[in-house]
């Protein structure tokens, strides 16, 4: 029966699960919240019947299929294409080709401005549509199975030749990714057919689901191919939106080389700002347009800087300068003599302009006393350059570095700027992103920010504003602040908050920086304004807009005067579990607000406090711990085994379950929790233990880890127990009594033979496995009956003889724990099979936490059956010795009338025993990030414990012990 202790233990963990998943649930929400319109389209799909097994061998286990919109594209079912440019689309974990439709339906509604008619956008460059092209895969659970990956890849590839032969020499496809399409995409380098990769949602760095060494080797040459080939590829990633996928993994790695790499999250693309789902990401309007855009425009470029370009406009998140805006001459030099055609602002003074009808140059000074600054200017629906929203209006806008004296001539230069990009400016009041519609394309405020340095004499900034009609609305200043700079440190808001002001002045930007701030995917801040309700900010023409940049390619937008209840979360995916990329990137927290800068509003949003969200950073965890969850379980049964063993090497009988867990609890209190919190604060590589090198602040992490995977196999157990009752009970009515055996069987050999055989050509070992759990799992509940049954037939003729002197010494000494309780008159026999019976249930409680482990296989081949059919191959697992020792195992403990295990000679020395440790040393410092490597080892272990307490007597005969 369960104790106190472990009762606690398990109560608490369901109650930390609990925790964890309300916690996970509300990130998608409050983390990054979705604001995504539905996209609408009119589909067909044609199937390429002549891609068959004359091109693939797998064409009969996956299909290709053409996308074509009813009543806008022709249906061309065979013969050569002259007049279009291909495109794949490879869908994803359990993907589908149909999710193509949104994307396609896009580029075709694109290209003709109605039914079989080209946009003028289009037929004044002679570009050409799209024929887009998707592969079916029965949506394989791909992300859990390294051959089905391979498989995966094989046939896309034969599919690229066979889609390429309808074309002209020398054309190139444009490939797209969802999921683990992406992987399949990046790892066709390389390949001199491809013109560009698009992946959504992609896990680039860091596999899903880590089960399989085998996509842990996809991956290792995966790093190679994309640091070598020249192919642009640009990554676009959810956010924490995403509950499919940690986006930590969606970063592409950075090339050494100058190649196009390109990472864009969707709460930073223009145009978009919002959080995405992993299924949303191929409907969502904000992003389907755009990547629909871009694979048209990239039709008609012939060059990798070309495509480039292209990539980088219409999938813009404005990290980095458009191709006109980092050229100084853009605008040229501009000598202005005319002062009708200047207007000159008092030092510190705003320039503010609505609705302009009147071309202008304004000039602001700048101050000789002042050090070097910055200007900050928002247009809105207008451009700076070649920056603007779509259907914008006429209105452009040029920023000068002017010399000279108004009075008489003024002598201007284009002004580099250093941010030119695309910003929201979210309705006040309303939450940001709107809910199921988000943001319109023709929404967005131009952010131009550009460095000036101190210059002697007469120095302006010159703010050129032409092609007016009357719309939107122009603002500008000079700033000669420093960053507000704070140096509290993430300590001090475990239990507090830290306040901080805004400065009094007419700023448009203020920057802030907390450099002893850790920025982890594992820490969420939250950002409280001290008055929640500004009603002056509602007429602001920008009210403040916080801008959160925690990596080169991850930006969020949160609006301060925004509805109420909304949390303003400040989170990255800079540093994360198991990915580095420290190497080239700042990891402390800054973030900056902008705004218009009205008086009124600046009053209402004076100061702020920031602090750790706790809801949000507990579901943080959640999301990034699971498999740790489960080998660390596998790790914590591993090591119930062996203190039940240890208590056999001091003479002591082998205890239940229930004396093993109440052991390894003390042990686990006593030693294991102090040494996993020291053990998490050491500098180990972030490929080892909870992957986070060592980060001090999160080393309380490991201890909570440990006691949830604790608790949790109490709770299994318990369930185990009730499992142990039903079955023993229903099986001894059914089929009676176990029949005992003295040797093996012929047919039990045959048997063996059989499913070796079955392993090597159809099934993959881990289904065999699951027979070894459910043939353990039946001996286990008919030795617990017959146990049952023997108690009570000796409960009222004997009774027990407790030594307490003795038994008071052994509670005392942590090297002897209490033994079993010895009944008076019991057989050497009923020993043997009591002793039979409890090494059969702690093994049974191993085995359930290794169950875990092969199941993704398992469900891989379920669904390859139910989708390909019962006679498709089923690539990799057919290693039958991987199986094998469990087999011998779980049939000897089935039937064996003796002891179940026998210890060899050499454990006078060593005992077989520390390879318990070894299972569970695996577990915990390289299950997290390769939980293959623990059934590896499991493997390893029972091959040694068959071997050497098994041995000779599986088929009759002696035992290693009697024969030396």
């Amino acid at each position: 029966m369960p104790t106190f202790v472990t009762s606690l233990l398990g109560i608490f963990s369901l109650l930390a699960l609990l925790l964890c998943y309300r916690a996970s649930l509300d990130i998608a929400d409050s983390l990054s919240p979705q604001g995504c319109r539905m996209s609408w389209m009119s589909p067909s799909y044609v199937q390429q019947q002549g891609f068959n097994l004359s091109w693939s061998p797998l064409a009969r286990r996956y299909s290709l299929w053409l996308y074509r919109e009813v009543g806008w594209d022709s249906v061309q079912e065979t013969g050569q294409r002259t007049d279009s440019l291909p495109v794949i689309f490879i869908p994803g974990n359990a993907g589908s080709s149909h999710q193509i439709r949104s994307i396609a339906s896009s580029a075709t509604r694109h290209y003709y401005s109605s039914p079989y008619v080209v946009s003028p956008a289009f037929a004044s460059r002679s570009l050409k549509p799209l024929d887009f092209f998707a592969v079916e895969f029965n949506e394989d659970l791909s992300a859990f199975h390294g051959s089905t990956l391979e498989s995966q890849i094989a046939y896309t590839s034969q599919a690229i030749s066979y889609i390429l032969s309808f074309y002209p020499l020398g054309t190139k496809i444009i490939v797209m990714g969802h999921s683990m399409g992406g992987i399949v995409a990046t790892s066709l380098f390389p390949s001199s057919n491809i013109s560009a990769i698009i992946t959504m949602s992609t896990p680039h760095t860091l596999p899903p689901a880590r089960f399989d060494s085998r996509i842990d080797t996809l991956y290792a040459s995966l790093r190679t191919s994309l640091e070598e080939d020249a192919t642009p590829i640009v990554s676009l990633c959810g956010g924490a939106t995403d509950m499919m996928i940690p986006s930590d993994s969606c970063i592409l790695p950075k090339s050494s080389k100058g190649i196009f790499r390109r990472t864009v999250f969707t709460s930073a693309l223009e145009g978009a700002w919002t959080g995405v789902g992993h299924r949303e990401m191929v409907w969502c309007h904000q992003v389907r347009w755009r990547v629909a855009r871009a694979a048209l425009e990239l039709g008609g470029a012939r060059r990798l800087a070309s495509r480039a370009v292209i990539l980088d406009k219409w999938l813009r998140d404005g990290h980095a300068l458009p191709l006109e805006a980092s050229s100084l001459d853009q605008d040229g030099n501009l000598e202005i003599s005319d002062p009708s055609k200047l207007e000159v602002l008092q030092i510190g003074q705003n320039l503010v302009l609505k609705n302009p009808s009147v071309s202008k140059t304004y000039l602001l000074p700048v101050d000789d006393s002042a050090s070097s600054g910055r200007l900050t200017v928002f247009v809105s629906q207008g451009r700076i350059s070649s920056v603007s929203p779509e259907n914008a209006s006429p209105l452009r806008v040029s920023v000068f570095s002017c010399t000279g004296h108004p009075s008489t001539s003024v002598h201007c230069v284009t002004q580099k700027p250093e941010t030119l990009k695309l910003v929201p400016n979210p309705v006040p009041g309303k939450p940001f992103p709107v809910p199921h519609e988000g943001s319109d394309e023709s929404d967005g405020v131009v952010l131009y920010e550009a460095h000036i340095p101190q210059i002697n004499g007469h120095h302006w900034i010159g703010v050129g504003v032409n092609n007016v009609n009357g719309q939107g609305w122009i603002v500008a200043g000079l700033d000669f602040k420093t960053p507000v700079v704070s140096q509290a440190r993430t300590f001090s808001l475990l239990f507090g908050t830290l306040s901080l002001s805004v400065p009094a002045d007419e700023g448009l930007a203020t920057s802030f920086m907390l450099p002893n701030m850790l920025s982890n995917a594992l820490v969420v801040y939250r950002v409280i304004p001290h008055q929640t309700f500004m009603p002056m900010c509602s007429d602001a023409l920008l009210p403040p807009l916080l801008m959160h940049t925690s990596h080169p390619a991850e930006t969020h937008y949160f609006p301060l005067a925004t509805a109420r209840n909304r949390r303003t979360l400040l989170h990255t995916h800079l540093l994360a579990p198991f990915i580095d990329q420290t190497s080239y990137l700042s990891s402390w927290l800054n973030f900056t607000i902008y705004s218009s800068g009205e008086r009124g509003c600046k009053r209402e949003f004076e100061k702020f406090d920031v602090a750790i969200d706790w809801s949000a950073t507990l579901g943080r965890w959640a999301s990034r711990y699971i498999t740790t969850l489960v080998c660390w379980a596998a790790g914590v049964a591993s090591l119930v085994v062996f203190a039940a063993w240890s208590q056999q090497v001091y003479g002591a009988p082998m205890p239940s379950v229930e004396q093993s867990l109440i052991n390894y609890t003390r042990f686990m209190f006593r030693y294991l929790l102090p040494g996993s919190l020291a053990f998490s604060i050491l500098p180990l590589p972030r490929s080892l233990y909870m992957g986070n090198g060592g980060v001090f602040l999160l080393a309380p992490i490991t201890p909570l880890i440990l006691l949830i995977a604790s608790g949790l196999v109490c709770v299994v157990w318990w369930i185990l127990l009730l499992l142990l009752t039903v079955i023993g009970t229903s099986s001894a009515l059914i089929f009676g009594s176990r029949i005992e055996k003295v040797g093996v069987a012929k047919r039990t050999i045959l048997s063996l033979i059989v499913i070796c055989a079955m392993i090597f050509v159809f099934v993959p070992w881990q289904v065999a496995y699951l027979g070894c759990w459910l043939l353990h799992l039946h001996t286990c509940a008919s030795s617990t009956q017959y146990l049952k049954r023997e108690i009570s037939s000796n409960v009222s003729e004997a009774v027990p003889l407790v030594d307490h002197a003795r038994r008071r010494d052994s509670i005392d000494s942590p090297n002897y724990p209490p033994p079993a309780i010895q009944v008076k008159g019991s057989s050497d026999t009923g020993d043997i099979k009591r002793g039979n019976a409890n090494h059969n249930l702690h093994l049974l409680l191993l085995m359930t936490w290794l169950l875990p482990l092969t199941a993704p296989v398992l469900a891989v081949w379920v669904r390859t059956l139910l989708t390909a059919g019962y006679t498709t191959p089923f690539d990799g697992d057919h290693n039958f010795l991987a199986v094998l020792p469990f087999l011998v195992l779980t049939d000897f403990a089935s039937w064996t009338p003796g002891a179940l295990f026998e210890k060899a000679n050499f454990e006078k020395k060593v005992s077989l025993r520390w390879v318990l440790v070894a299972i569970a040393g695996t577990a915990f410092l390289y299950g997290s990030r390769r939980p293959y490597l623990v059934l590896d080892v499991a493997r390893v272990a029972v091959w040694g414990i068959v071997i050497c307490r098994i041995g000779r007597r599986y088929w009759g005969g002696s035992s290693w012990a009697s024969a030396a």
